[in-house]
């Protein structure tokens, strides 16, 4: 099944997100602060639930609030 990530709190360290995010995704660091900004985001789509999982534990370990949900 196909998942996406959804980012809903940076966490009291918001700079170890964005670079979290940049380093996953390949996006420039500028468009990682914007995605930040409004939140709730989706920060992948379409990725398999245990790349999905995996993620989100990665973003709970920085300090961050975030979840899977199923692609529509």
């Amino acid at each position: 099944m196909l998942c996406q990530l959804v980012l809903t709190d940076p966490g009291r360290r918001p700079v170890d997100i964005v670079k979290l995010i940049h380093r996953r995704t390949g996006l420039s660091l500028w468009h990682c602060k914007s995605l930040i900004s409004e939140l709730p985001t989706s920060i992948l789509e379409n990725v398999p639930e245990e790349v999905a999982t995996a993620m989100v534990a990665e973003f709970r370990e920085a300090g961050a609030s975030a979840h899977t949900e199923a692609n529509p």
